[in-house]
């Protein structure tokens, strides 16, 4: 998945959830998104932050 496609994604998720929204690097270099609060990996790994209440 492309950044540009993760960053389309997490936005939808984020705004149908209403949740927090991580994009990640996994170890094969793959780009992924999941909630906030499920994430347990690196925190290096984490590319973006998208939250639905933020302004």
């Amino acid at each position: 998945m492309s950044l540009n496609d993760a960053h389309a994604f997490a936005f939808s998720l984020a705004t149908t959830l209403m949740v927090a929204i991580v994009i990640f690097e996994a170890g094969d270099g793959s780009l992924s998104v999941m909630p906030a609060n499920e994430f347990d990996g690196d925190a290096t790994a984490i590319l973006c932050e998208i939250d639905p209440f933020t302004p």
